[in-house]
């Protein structure tokens, strides 16, 4: 199993398996990265800008995620990719997150991070995978404890938005 610099667990084998599509792909399989950041790498902007800025994964070309250089995956499901929680997120208040994003991809052995490879687990199937040898595909129920988290911001939630009459909030007219 992959692991991190610090040598826990990433829970996963390989990254690139966890990877719908890269963040730079348009609609219509093209590499915005080669159009919008040229400067950054000018040698794959030139190559893409030859062949009308085709991602050459996205095209059915010979290349893999991993051969991309400038291959980047974030997912922007809001919701644990291990247990399913849904994010709960109160307006205007402080309060921890209850999904944090984990990082499937790490450098290793002296190497350079080459690619980000970045999933949200909820934060108790994080410290799960990081502190054992749990797995981000293991079928699971979310935790007790962060049903019980998400249930108070739910009720929170329903606080904000019930409707209160001006007759009930002012008694005295």
């Amino acid at each position: 199993m992959e692991k991190t610099p610090a040598g826990t667990s990433v829970g996963v084998d390989d990254p690139y398996e966890h990877v719908e599509i890269c963040d730079f792909v348009t609609d219509d399989g093209r590499c915005r990265y080669a159009f919008e950041y040229a400067e950054q790498d000018p040698e794959f902007a030139r190559e893409r800008r030859a062949d009308d800025f085709a991602c050459p994964v996205a095209d059915g070309d010979d290349w893999d995620w991993a051969d991309c250089p400038q291959f980047r995956s974030r997912n922007h499901d809001r919701e644990c990719l291990r247990c399913g929680l849904e994010e709960r997120r109160v307006a205007h208040d402080d309060e921890r997150p209850l999904l944090e994003e984990h990082h499937l991809s790490y450098a290793g052995d002296g190497e350079e991070l080459r690619h980000e490879i970045t999933v949200y687990l909820c934060r108790w199937c994080h410290a799960k995978v990081h502190d054992s040898w749990a797995r981000v595909t293991d079928d699971v129920s979310p935790d007790p404890e962060a049903l019980v988290e998400a249930e108070g911001r739910r009720s929170k939630e329903r606080d904000e938005l019930a409707f209160e009459s001006a007759a009930d909030r002012y008694d005295d007219l």
